[in-house]
């Protein structure tokens, strides 16, 4: 199976920053977007940050200027570099990724258990 798992969440004051970091391992072929999300009203996740494979990044207007995702597409990693943070950023941030398992021509959706971010004012 796939796996993505988060580290790098944290509390830290307004205006300082973390990196968050989200590996996926398992029986993968191919990953398409990876991307960065929190929780939203309605018990939807609105969609941080997102990259593809040939690194077309797309943010919310929310954190366009502040954050700058990336990828280590030889790691099966994505990674999220929150600046100026504010205590609106607080939240827990979910990685996804679209993969393409071995040996399965079709693409999964698969996300990690999330990392806590808090930012204090």
């Amino acid at each position: 199976q796939v796996q993505l798992v988060e580290s790098g969440g944290g509390l830290v004051q307004a205006g300082g920053s973390l990196s968050l970091s989200c590996a996926a391992s398992g029986i993968i072929s191919s990953i398409a977007d990876m991307g960065w999300y929190r929780p939203a009203p309605g018990n939807q996740r609105e969609l941080v940050a997102v990259i593809t494979s040939t690194g077309i990044t797309n943010y919310a207007d929310s954190v366009k200027g502040r954050f700058t995702i990336s990828r280590d597409n030889a790691k099966n990693s994505v990674y999220l570099q929150m600046n100026s943070l504010k205590p609106e950023d607080t939240a827990v941030y979910y990685c996804k990724a679209i993969v393409q398992k071995l040996r399965d021509s079709s693409w999964y959706q698969h996300w990690g258990q999330g990392t806590q971010v808090t930012v204090s004012s």
